[in-house]
């Protein structure tokens, strides 16, 4: 049950500050709102407020901001002027663009509160473990909390990291909390790569199970924004290249969850603690943003890359052009979709 509640609540907050910024910068320019809605498919309860309809849908894993005339094309007999195809392309274009970039708004703010709250840091706690790699075979367990590294204390998930890097792949003894015992295991870790151009690096087969601790106290007040917009674009340019990498073949595809996994992961969080859950949730926040914007047709990175293309060319992109484009963005994310389940189901049979 948490781990439903919890997805449900990430879901729900991430969704809603995306279309909330495609609503409110088409309301600031003067586009008319038809509908926000927070989910897809039937509607379950709505309320009008103005000229807006809004409405809570069915299923979850999504929502959308429906304005008048459609997204880039459609007659419109009232108002022909607040239409959204009518509107100069800047406006079309930032409208857009808002609903990306108040993730990044997002993940800024949780990410400023944290570091004002106080400093956190990964604690050293096993969370899944993969099959066939030697942390399954030496006998450590989800919930482990590893203490040390060939003798050498290790206080966090990060140092721990380190030390298993920095074996170079000989045999290291991991030491291990479970309850009230200490446990010491010996095992090799495994030479992976992450793509053909990447050096291979030791690895054990353990995640991090979510779990945060407070590290000390938090940055003034006034640095805190400036923490935040800093530990963001960190992360974006991380997520950037992770992305970058499954496109071009060099990332690790088994490696990358979708919905089962990421409410596995908002189950952990929570019960984590708040801070966890909202660390995860600033990390996602800047993953929806991200993807957003990858030119792919039915994505917001494909309506802003057809209407640069208006704007370099002066006129806009063909309808049966449009149509097409449209077709390709729907198989490449359906097959996504695809993929992305069968990893999920993969994981969980194991």
């Amino acid at each position: 049950m948490t781990t439903a509640i919890s997805f449900i609540i990430l879901l729900g907050v991430l969704i809603f500050v995306h279309e909330l910024g495609h609503f409110t910068v088409g309301k600031l320019l003067g586009i008319k709102v038809l509908r926000f809605s927070l989910g897809f498919g039937p509607i379950l309860w709505k309320f009008t407020i103005g000229e807006t309809e809004y409405a809570l849908s069915a299923f979850p894993l999504g929502g959308y901001v429906k304005f008048h005339g459609g997204d880039l094309t459609g007659e419109v007999d009232d108002e022909p002027e607040r239409a959204f195809p009518a509107r100069p392309v800047w406006e079309r274009l930032l409208t857009v663009l808002a609903g990306p970039m108040m993730n990044f708004v997002l993940a800024v703010v949780i990410l400023a509160g944290l570091s004002y709250i106080g400093t956190q840091y990964r604690v050293a706690t096993v969370g899944e473990l993969n099959e066939g790699l030697p942390a399954v075979e030496a006998g450590l367990k989800p919930g482990d909390l590893v203490v040390a590294v060939d003798g050498k204390t290790v206080d966090s998930w990060d140092e721990m990291a380190k030390e298993i890097s920095s074996s170079g792949g000989n045999e290291i003894s991991i030491d291990v909390v479970r309850g009230s015992e200490r446990f010491s295991y010996n095992m090799v870790p495994e030479l992976v790569s992450d793509g053909p151009d990447s050096s291979k690096r030791p690895v054990i087969g353990i995640k991090w199970s979510g779990e945060m601790a407070p590290a000390g106290d938090g940055v003034p007040l006034w640095e805190a924004p400036i923490e935040g917009v800093k530990q963001t674009a960190q992360y974006t340019a991380m997520t950037v290249d992770v992305v970058y990498k499954l496109i071009t073949g060099q990332g690790k595809r088994e490696e990358v969850g979708g919905p089962i996994a990421i409410a596995g992961l908002a189950g952990d969080a929570m019960r984590a603690g708040f801070m966890a859950f909202s660390f995860l949730m600033a990390i996602l926040s800047i993953n929806l943003g991200v993807i957003n914007l990858v030119p792919i047709p039915i994505l917001d990175g494909g309506l802003l890359l057809f209407f640069i293309i208006e704007w370099v060319r002066g006129k806009p992109v063909g309808e049966k052009a449009r149509e097409i484009a449209q077709q390709v963005g729907f198989v490449i994310i359906a097959m996504l979709m695809i993929f992305l389940m069968y990893n999920d189901i993969a994981r969980v049979i194991g």
